[in-house]
C-alpha cells in the first residue's frame, strides 16, 4: 500500500541544527531524509519509504529510465531487483521512483517494479511531470526527474549510472541535459560514473561549475567517462570516504543555495572497459552517425544502440557493473548521513 502524500511547505531543516536558512530556498529548508506531509493524490511515497524517512534511516533514491530505456528485457527486470536488494542488504531503504498512472511513485512495491520493466513507458524528464499527471499517463523517470522527487520527499542521495550533460555539437544544437540545470537547484546527492564518452565531458564540467554544482570524485581525482574509469580531465576536489561525502552535504546545507553535487565514482578497474576497444567502438559509431546524417537530440541515442551492437553487448555489461557499484556507495554515503542526525 502507498500512502498519498504532499510535501508540507516545511521540511524538517538540518539548517535548524546549525541556526540558519538559505533565502534561495524561499522558505524552505532541507532536513536529512524526513519530511512532513499533507494528505493529496499528488506524490504517492511507499510505507517502506515513508517509514524509514520518518525514522532517518538510510534511504537512496533509484531512477526507472535506466530499467526502462537502458536496459533490455528481461535483464532489465532482474537488474531492477537487484539494486534494490544490493541496498537492502546494506540496511539502506531503495526508493524507485516513476510515473504511474499520472502519480509520482516514490519506491514501487512489486508489481510497479515489473511495470517499468515491461511496460511502454515515455521518458518524463521534469518539464514532462505536469503533462503527465493531467493525463494520467506513465513514465520512467530521468536523473532530472528523480532528482527533483526524490528531493521533494526528503530523499538526499541518489544512485544513477551516468550523468546526463552537454551533447556533441551544442554550440549549434544547444542541446544539454535538464540533469545539468536541475541540480543546480535541487539538493540532492547524485552518485554517477561520471557521463557517458558520447557527450562533451569537457563542456559538461564548465556547465556544472558555472552553476555553481560541486563535482567530487570519489577515490578519484579524475573525471570517470562511464565505461571507463578516467578521462583527461582533473577535478578540484576528491574525498575517499562516505562519510566526508555527508560532511560536505552537511555544510552545503550551511553554506549553498540549495544546488545539489555530483559524486563522480569510476567503475572497479577490473571492470572497465577495455580502453582500446571502447575508442574503436566509438569511433566507428560517430563516423556512422556523420554518414547516415544524424543531427540534433537524434545523435546521442543513436550512437549508444550503434555502440551496443558494435561492442556485441559489451557496453550494457560494463553499464551493469558500474551501476551496482554506483548503488553500492551511494547506500554508503546514505547511511553516513542518516548517522549525522
Amino acid at each position: 500500500m502507498h500512502a498519498h502524500v504532499r510535501i508540507a511547505a516545511l521540511h524538517r531543516a538540518h539548517a535548524s541544527t546549525l541556526g540558519t536558512t538559505h533565502p534561495a530556498q524561499q522558505g524552505l529548508t532541507f532536513g536529512r531524509g524526513y519530511s512532513e506531509f499533507m494528505t493529496s493524490p499528488a506524490l504517492s511515497i511507499s510505507d517502506e519509504v515513508a517509514s524509514a524517512l520518518a525514522e532517518n534511516r538510510p534511504v537512496v533514491a533509484l531512477e526507472s529510465t535506466i530499467i526502462s530505456h537502458g536496459l533490455p528485457r528481461p535483464r532489465n527486470h532482474e537488474a531492477a531487483i537487484e539494486f534494490e536488494t544490493i541496498l537492502r542488504d546494506a540496511g539502506v531503504t531503495p526508493a524507485t521512483i516513476a510515473i504511474l498512472d499520472g502519480v509520482p511513485h516514490i519506491g514501487l512495491d512489486a508489481d510497479g517494479v515489473r511495470r517499468i520493466a515491461e511496460d511502454d513507458l515515455a521518458k518524463a524528464s521534469v518539464r514532462d511531470l505536469p503533462i503527465l499527471a493531467a493525463r494520467r499517463a506513465s513514465a520512467a523517470t530521468t536523473v532530472a526527474a528523480t532528482s527533483h522527487l526524490a528531493s521533494l520527499a526528503g530523499i538526499r542521495v541518489f544512485a544513477t549510472g551516468g550523468l546526463g550533460g552537454v551533447h556533441r555539437g551544442a554550440s549549434e544544437s544547444f542541446d544539454e541535459s535538464a540533469d545539468i540545470s536541475t541540480l543546480a537547484v535541487t539538493p540532492i546527492t547524485v552518485v554517477s560514473a561520471g557521463v557517458k564518452s558520447v557527450l562533451d565531458i569537457a563542456a559538461t564540467l564548465e556547465r556544472l561549475e558555472t552553476l555553481s554544482v560541486p563535482v567530487v570524485g570519489f577515490g578519484t581525482t579524475l573525471f570517470p567517462s562511464f565505461w571507463l574509469r578516467e578521462s583527461s580531465f582533473t577535478l578540484d576536489w576528491a574525498v575517499d570516504t562516505a562519510e566526508e561525502v555527508a560532511a560536505i552535504m552537511r555544510s552545503q546545507d550551511a553554506l549553498g543555495h540549495g544546488q545539489g553535487i555530483v559524486v563522480a565514482n569510476p567503475i572497479p578497474l577490473d571492470q572497465q572497459w577495455d580502453p582500446t576497444e571502447h575508442d574503436r567502438v566509438l569511433g566507428e559509431a560517430l563516423a556512422l552517425a556523420a554518414a547516415e546524417g544524424v543531427t540534433g537530440k537524434a545523435v546521442t541515442p543513436f550512437l549508444l544502440l550503434k555502440i551496443v551492437e558494435l561492442s556485441g553487448g559489451r557496453s550494457l555489461e560494463v553499464n551493469l557493473d558500474l551501476a551496482r557499484n554506483n548503488v553500492r556507495v551511494a547506500g554508503q554515503i546514505a547511511t553516513a548521513w542518516s548517522a549525522l542526525a
